[in-house]
C-alpha cells in the first residue's frame, strides 16, 4: 500500500501545481500590477501630472493678481498731460561716431 500511495502522490503533485498555474495566471490577466515607477511610462505619467499643477498653480495666481497687470485707464480728455521726457541729448545734437578722448590722467 506504500509504494501505491507514494506513485499515485507524484501524478497528484503534477496535476495540482498546473492548477495552480492556470489559476496564477488568471488572477495575473485580471488584475494588472501597477506600472513601475522605473519605467518611461510612468516618467511620462508623472510629467504629465507635474505639468497639470503646475498650470493650475499659473492660473491660480494669474487670478489673484490679474488686476495688478491691468493697463491703466486712458486720462480724462480735460485733464493735464503727463510731464514730458528727459531727453538725453540737447535738441539739434547728433550722435558722435568716433570713440570719445581718454581722460587726463590723475596726478596723485
Amino acid at each position: 500500500m506504500g509504494d501505491v500511495l507514494l506513485v499515485l502522490s507524484i501524478p497528484v503533485l503534477v496535476i495540482a501545481s498546473g492548477v495552480y498555474a492556470v489559476c496564477a495566471c488568471w488572477w495575473r490577466r485580471r488584475h494588472p500590477a501597477p506600472p513601475s515607477p522605473y519605467t518611461r511610462h510612468a516618467s511620462r505619467l508623472a510629467e504629465q501630472a507635474t505639468l497639470v499643477r503646475a498650470e493650475e498653480i499659473v492660473d491660480d495666481a494669474y487670478t489673484a493678481l490679474g488686476p495688478l497687470y491691468t493697463p491703466p485707464a486712458a486720462p480724462a480728455p480735460g485733464a493735464a498731460a503727463p510731464p514730458a521726457a528727459l531727453s538725453p541729448r540737447p535738441d539739434g545734437s547728433t550722435p558722435d561716431r568716433a570713440p570719445s578722448p581718454p581722460a587726463p590722467a590723475r596726478k596723485p
